[in-house]
């Protein structure tokens, strides 16, 4: 519990930021965070969303199985390869510190709640380490602006970087209803259809999302205990702007620019 309540650790923002050393083509006021096994409540899918059941092709439901595949891998810090990838993310986030271990309380400096961040990956699994691995590996100016709340004028308690990462992949499976045999969504049989021309679209749209997401975090002058509604903001974008018909792939929605390679 931090000192203002609630499960999660809020990140005390310092004026300078973190300064370093150096395959297929709940309402406001209140936050619910991924890791201490709550719910993300704005990703929770309305029963408004319900458009019965769209049909794939079968390469989309290749596509489908495939990410459905990543999706139920949970992290497993028994296992080497997962092991490499959470070594791998500290790499690409701290590349000039060396990691003291796979349980230190350095991780909290990436934004994890404790000094073992395997007990974060509940909510989203491995896939959603996957993700912010992406996310460094693709975009790393935009990753380590983000993870350095170097954009905008920020408040005082700022959301932790990497827990808010895991709640991002937990959203976007939740919105995009990725675990149901078939899209129930015109959003989700619209995702598929994405996912068809390009194998990483799932890691792409979690980093235009994680983007947005600080966007509207600005926009709406949030602090820690406002991050339901900006999640719920974040959504609502989303949905207004994959579901337009001139939108063929990811970099043609207009919050992919936000993105800094």
């Amino acid at each position: 519990m931090g000192e203002h309540g609630g499960s999660f650790v809020a990140v005390r923002r310092i004026s300078q930021g973190l300064e370093r050393s150096s395959a297929c083509h709940t309402s406001s006021g209140s936050a619910a965070w991924i890791g201490r096994g709550l719910s993300c409540v704005c990703a929770q899918r309305q029963e408004s969303d319900e458009r019965g059941s769209f049909e794939l092709t079968p390469l989309q439901e290749e596509c489908l199985q495939r990410l459905q595949s990543r999706i139920e891998v949970t992290y497993d810090s028994s296992r080497p390869e997962h092991q490499e990838a959470l070594r791998a993310l500290w790499n690409a986030a701290f590349p000039d510190e060396e990691l003291r271990g796979l349980i230190s309380e350095q991780w909290k400096e990436m934004g994890w709640q404790g000094k073992d961040p395997s007990t974060d990956f509940r909510g989203g699994g491995f896939i959603s380490l996957e993700n912010l691995l992406f996310f460094a590996k693709t975009f790393p100016k935009s990753f380590q602006d983000l993870l350095r709340k170097q954009d905008g004028n920020r408040a005082m308690w700022e959301y932790p970087f990497a827990v808010a990462g895991v709640n991002i992949t937990f959203m976007l499976i939740q919105m995009l209803d990725l675990q149901a045999v078939k899209p129930r969504t015109l959003m989700g049989a619209t995702f598929l259809k994405l996912l068809s021309e390009n194998e990483h679209a799932f890691d792409l749209l979690y980093c235009i999302t994680f983007k947005l997401m600080d966007q509207q975090w600005l926009a709406m002058h949030a602090s820690y205990m406002d991050f339901n509604s900006v999640m719920k903001s974040t959504r609502l974008q989303l949905e207004r702007e994959l579901v337009p018909e001139d939108i063929t792939r990811l970099e043609d929605m207009p919050s992919f620019r936000l993105l800094a390679r």
